[in-house]
């Protein structure tokens, strides 16, 4: 932290991080301890710089200020990420950190510099789009299956299902101080009209021409570094997406996600013993055997699908589904609830197998994205919105569910 010359501090910079890597656990908690107490602002600093601001209140004395405000262990982690490497090394810092935020909670003010400095590191206009297909470096590709988040890829073979056919996109944001590392990526279907079950997608039979494509689906989007956890992405990712397609593909009309409905499932069973459900139902929820489910049955289901994607929300306003939250703020619309959409044993234990259709629509996007920022609303489809509403006589006029 001292004044050296600049190759003095890559130098150094190189060593603590070397030091940093060879500790093990109960060390690193150690050295985010030390950084928390005593590399904080110095509160004599603030107050004296703030005694000046309140007499002058000009510019300088302002600089002075905030300078006084700001903690010295963001100017430790600025040097830290002189030396090559050092900006990677320190998003895999921040991932030990927020581990350890579980036991030591008193961590987080060291956690938001962290935050704070990587959403000036990894904003917008440092972010490279590049297209992934089955010629793509096998370094990279291994990160996907390695990364992939939401549908598992088994194996190599499965892999190339999902990138090598003409049918089929993928897409990520990669950094220049990450090398090969991807930040997000996803994984794009086209396919004719919009699908509603996933293992069609990822089983993929015989290859669609592209001419008799008209919908592209996003059915897997995963972020790949635990240690930009809150640094967005996806929004950027998506909206990009869109336009590289449209230029591309310009007879694509439908631009929708087959995205899960993870806790739904528990949340379905938390409201068992506030509504008033079937026994067919409850029988379903519990065997998972829909083939003889008769059709009110069916309907209620959706009904309480619907519900809770509509009118559950989490404690600050928003809907309590995470994917919801995401889609959403991106300016999406809930298009269409799919009943049976992911049949897998992850699909059936999260959301006892309903898949959702989010639509982005060029011309509504930033529509979507305002009525959702000032006042959560959800924008959904009529007949989403009627299920909704049909779901109150299940309970007992008891207020939606917060958590």
């Amino acid at each position: 932290m001292g004044r050296t010359g600049e190759a003095s501090q890559i130098m150094l910079a190189q060593k603590a991080l070397a030091h940093y890597r060879a500790l093990n656990d109960e060390e690193r908690l150690a050295f985010f301890q030390l950084l928390a107490n005593d590399y904080a602002a110095e509160p004599a600093d603030i107050h004296s710089a703030y005694a000046v601001y309140r007499e002058r209140e000009d510019n300088a004395a302002l600089e002075t200020l905030f300078n006084a405000c700001e903690p010295r262990r963001q100017a430790l982690l600025r040097r830290l990420n002189l030396c090559p490497g050092g900006t990677f090394d320190l998003v895999k810092m921040r991932a030990d950190l927020l581990k350890c935020l579980r036991e030591a909670p008193e961590l987080s003010a060291l956690d938001s510099d962290f935050a704070h400095l990587f959403s000036s590191w990894f904003n917008r206009g440092f972010l490279m789009l590049e297209s992934i297909d089955w010629n793509t470096p096998a370094t990279v590709l291994e990160k996907l299956i390695r990364y992939e988040a939401v549908h598992e890829i088994g194996d190599w073979r499965d892999l190339r299902r999902r990138l090598d056919p003409e049918d089929r996109r993928c897409y990520a944001f990669f950094h220049p101080a990450t090398g090969d590392e991807p930040l997000i990526f996803v994984e794009v279907a086209l396919c004719d009209g919009i699908p509603g079950n996933v293992q069609r997608i990822l089983e993929h039979g015989e290859e669609l021409p592209l001419e008799d494509a008209d919908t592209a689906v996003f059915y897997s989007i995963s972020n790949c570094q635990a240690g930009l956890k809150g640094v967005s992405f996806g929004n950027f990712l998506i909206k990009q997406v869109v336009q590289e397609l449209s230029r591309e593909l310009p007879q694509i009309k439908n631009f929708v996600t087959l995205s899960p409905v993870p806790g739904f499932a528990d949340w379905l069973e938390g409201a068992r013993s506030e509504a008033t459900l079937s026994e067919e139902l409850t029988t379903y929820l519990d065997t998972h055997d829909g083939e003889a489910l008769s059709s009110a049955a069916h309907k209620e289901f959706m009904r309480l699908a619907a519900h809770y994607l509509v009118d559950v929300k989490h404690k600050s306003g928003q809907p309590l589904n995470p994917v919801a939250r995401f889609h959403l703020g991106n300016g999406a619309s809930l298009h269409r609830l799919n009943w049976q959409g992911d049949t897998s044993p992850k699909g059936f234990k999260q959301s006892h197998a309903l898949m959702v259709n989010y639509l982005y629509q060029l011309k509504g996007i930033e529509q979507n994205h305002e009525a959702y920022s000032v006042n959560h609303t959800v924008v959904c489809a009529s007949d989403i919105r009627r299920q909704a509403h049909q779901a109150g006589q299940y309970f007992e006029a008891k207020a939606p569910a917060k958590a």
